[in-house]
């Protein structure tokens, strides 16, 4: 995932202390029902797509830009899915962030898929019952996501 600028400001002066940003997830399903993934550049794995809202940017518009900028896919957010505090990162450089994740359900409105920056080695739709290997924040997000019924998931605790 590529550092936005206004990150790469902060950090100048924060140094790896832990920060505390937005991130965006967009569940992206077209009119077959396929999910649109992304395999990552950074670790080769596949996954939902996100990114890192630009400052007063809304999440929705994020999750439309980040889709677009990652895929080529033309979507419209479509509602909120949940929203939850991850647990802190610490990347490999030593910069430490932990995000609030923001998804939201998408659904394609044009565009071809295809790998449309250095983020992604490839990208493209599956079947709900062909899904590759995918972490379980991404799991968990589809299948919350594909429940049309069921309002905004977060954390009751």
């Amino acid at each position: 995932m590529a550092t936005p600028d206004f990150i790469r400001t902060i950090r100048a002066d924060a140094g790896h202390q832990l920060l505390w940003l937005p991130g965006v997830t967009a569940i992206v399903f077209d009119d077959e029902g396929r999910v649109l993934l992304g395999r990552r550049s950074d670790n080769g794995k596949w996954s939902v797509i996100g990114g890192i809202p630009d400052p007063g940017e809304q999440p929705a518009a994020c999750a439309v830009r980040e889709v677009f900028e990652e895929t080529a896919v033309h979507c419209v957010a479509e509602r909120v899915v949940l929203v939850e505090a991850l647990e802190p990162v610490t990347y490999p450089n030593g910069d430490t962030c932990q995000f609030m994740d923001i998804t939201l359900r998408c659904r394609a409105v044009g565009g071809e898929a295809r790998v449309n920056d250095d983020e992604s080695l490839e990208v493209g739709w599956f079947a709900l019952d062909q899904l590759p290997d995918l972490h379980e924040f991404g799991l968990f997000r589809i299948k919350q996501a594909m429940a049309d019924e069921q309002p905004t998931w977060f954390d009751r605790q």
